[in-house]
């Protein structure tokens, strides 16, 4: 069977540095940080009271009340970065075959606020059972593909990853290769996120996964710094529109990149903590390395997964060196985290976007907050530290890992026609 070609066509973003992709580029190469105070609730008395929260974001403004109601807020960012991405591809719903246009979307908790709220309506109502008849449909994370196809109208392919941390990246791979395989020819894809909540944040507090720098909320996300003490948690949505390569050219698109491979892995090593020695994070890239039939050699840019978490960031740079050996000290390496803090299901996407935009630009977007070496890393590596870099970038990689073990790696590569 021959495999067909798959070029990105159209792309939406809504992140805490940008409400769209212009936005969300330029707070990437001016080094901006997301993270600040809470203001979704009263954090007093969590031990992390920051978060990369989306700022200056109004639902009302991009859909209407009643069907907002209705939606998640995970569910609600998905749909305003998917018309974003639909608008910016040009597509013409009305002329392209419905059936062979899918949804494939990423999200690794789905409905958390809905959940949440839900209950705690339950538990104050005397116990009585009680529950708003959009409860399931609001929670379920597969809700988010479901309306996307309904405001579409698209009848291919449709459902929802859900791999922690790689979902997205797990929908942007499954997307690839059902398009590859002739099993559609253009689909939305990209993930949401919103765990920006008493529930999210608790949660990741008792793990001791959160950064607790309270006095400095935007200098604490720090990747490969020696003195990182967690993850920052973000919200927010990507949308990616993939294409099959001559339905992008038949209708004139413009063509942001070519997708050329992606990998899977897995650690089977622990439910939380990454393998010491970068193994499943070794076999992902060798992977998606294969998958692309590319060398080592061929990449310019890692957009790495980069938590900021003391155990990730050194399990990956090992995964590094022993994949492109002494080619990765001619890479460019960055993490994004450091400005947007960590999407969760979500991350996939907008890294996805941000690794897109670094081919589109020929610029690396920069890995802010660092202040101190870390022994523990090979600092002769190009991390990109705190400004951004111009350089040549005709191939990317982005790595996306998740609890549970699960490694995600894409290969985007400048359009070769």
């Amino acid at each position: 069977m021959q495999v067909r070609r798959v070029v990105v066509t159209g792309l939406g973003a809504l992140t805490p540095i940008g409400n769209s992709v212009s936005e969300y580029w330029q707070g990437l190469v001016n080094g901006v940080s997301g993270a600040a105070p809470i203001t979704k609730y009263n954090p007093e008395h969590f031990r992390t009271r920051f978060a990369c929260e989306l700022k200056n974001f109004n639902v009302a403004d991009h859909i209407d009340r009643k069907e907002s109601r209705r939606m998640d807020p995970f569910t609600q960012y998905a749909m305003v970065v998917a018309e974003q991405a639909i608008k910016d591809s040009g597509l013409d719903i009305e002329k392209i075959d419905l059936d062979r246009a899918g949804v494939i979307w990423g999200s690794g908790i789905g409905g958390l606020q809905t959940f949440q709220d839900e209950v705690r309506d339950y538990t104050k109502g005397g116990c009585i059972p009680r529950f708003n008849p959009f409860f399931i449909p609001k929670m379920i994370p597969d809700i988010s593909a479901g309306y996307l196809s309904i405001r579409y109208g698209f009848r291919g392919p449709n459902f929802v990853t859900v791999s922690a941390c790689a979902s997205a990246t797990n929908a942007i791979i499954d997307t690839l290769n059902y398009i590859r395989l002739g099993m559609m020819d253009v689909a939305i894809t990209g993930g949401s996120e919103a765990a920006i909540t008493e529930a999210g944040m608790g949660g990741f507090n008792s793990m001791k996964a959160l950064s607790e720098r309270n006095d400095s909320p935007s200098t604490a996300s720090r990747p490969f710094d020696k003195d990182r003490d967690g993850f920052v948690l973000g919200e927010g949505a990507g949308a990616i529109i993939l294409e099959e390569y001559e339905h992008a050219k038949a209708r004139g698109a413009k063509i942001y990149a070519e997708i050329i491979g992606g990998g899977m892995s897995a650690d089977a090593y622990h439910i939380t903590a990454p393998h010491p020695e970068g193994r499943g994070a070794k076999n992902v890239m060798k992977n998606a390395l294969a998958n692309a039939n590319i060398s080592p050699e061929d990449v310019d840019y890692i957009n790495v997964h980069g938590t900021s978490t003391p155990l990730g960031d050194i399990s990956e740079v090992i995964a590094i060196k022993e994949i492109f050996k002494e080619h990765a000290y001619k890479l460019n390496i960055s993490s994004t985290k450091s400005m947007t803090g960590h999407l969760l299901g979500a991350a996939g996407a907008i890294e996805a976007v941000a690794s897109i935009l670094a081919i589109q630009h020929q610029v690396v977007p920069p890995t802010i907050n660092h202040f101190t070496d870390d022994e523990n890393l090979d600092n002769k590596l190009n991390f990109t530290f705190n400004k951004a870099q111009k350089r040549t970038i005709n191939v990317a990689l982005s790595n996306t890992f998740g609890f549970g073990g699960h490694n995600t790696s894409v290969i985007f590569r400048k359009v070769n026609e």
